[in-house]
C-alpha cells in the first residue's frame, strides 16, 4: 500500500523548506559524540543539517520513499522501521529527534516508550509537535483527517504523561505554532 509519505516523498523538503540548524543544535545540545536517532524523520530534513555535530546520524521511518531520499544524503544511514518496535539495543542513542511525527505514529505511548529505551543514560530526546491548542493547528488536523492520514494531534499535557510514564519527565518550550518537549534521562 502507497502511503500519504511515499506520495509525497519527492516534493516533501521543498514544501517544508530548510531547518534552523543553529536552533536544532542548541535544543539537542550539539555538538556531542555519539549516534543521534530522527524518529519517523523521512527524507532527514532536520537530522541531516546535523551530521557533522555527531559521530553518526540514523533516520528511522516506515516510508521507503522517504527513507531513500535520507539514504543519499553524507552521513545520514536509514532503517525502515515502526518507532513503536525499534530495532536497536537499550540505550544506544545519546540524541533522539521527532520532528512533526508523533501524530503520524500509530502507538504514541509505545512509540515514547521505545525512544526512551533506546535513549542514553545523561542523553536527550526532543520531541516537536504542532500545539493543538492553536486554531490554525485544528484546522491542519481536521485537514489530516479529511486526507485519512490517520493523524491524532495529542496535547502538550498528553504528551507529557505519556512521557511521564515512560519513567522521565520533559520540560516545555512553545515556539508560534510549535511545542517542543525535551526530555534529559
Amino acid at each position: 500500500m502507497v502511503s500519504h509519505f511515499d506520495l509525497l516523498a519527492p516534493v516533501y523538503e521543498k514544501l517544508l523548506g530548510p531547518p534552523d540548524p543553529r536552533l536544532w543544535a542548541e535544543l539537542l545540545r550539539l555538538p556531542c559524540t555519539g549516534i543521534l536517532l530522527d524518529a519517523g524523520g523521512g527524507t532527514g530534513r532536520v537530522s541531516g543539517a546535523m551530521a557533522s555535530l555527531v559521530d553518526q546520524v540514523v533516520v528511522s521511518d516506515v516510508s521507503r520513499h522517504m527513507l531513500r531520499r535520507a539514504y543519499v544524503k553524507k552521513g545520514l544511514g536509514a532503517v525502515q522501521s515502526d518507532v513503536a518496535t525499534l530495532p536497536f539495543p537499550d540505550g544506544c542513542f545519546q540524541r533522539i529527534l521527532v520532528v512533526d511525527a508523533l501524530h503520524h505514529f500509530p502507538r504514541q505511548q509505545a512509540a515514547l516508550a521505545e525512544l526512551t529505551r533506546v535513549l542514553a543514560p545523561g542523553g536527550r530526546l526532543v520531541i516537536e509537535e504542532f500545539d493543538i491548542a492553536r486554531l490554525p493547528v485544528k484546522a491542519l488536523a481536521l485537514f489530516e483527517r479529511l486526507l485519512l492520514m490517520g493523524s491524532r494531534f495529542p496535547s502538550v499535557e498528553q504528551i507529557l504523561a505519556m512521557i511521564k510514564r515512560c519513567g522521565v519527565r520533559g520540560e516545555i518550550r512553545r515556539d508560534g505554532m510549535a511545542v517542543r518537549v525535551i526530555v534529559d534521562k
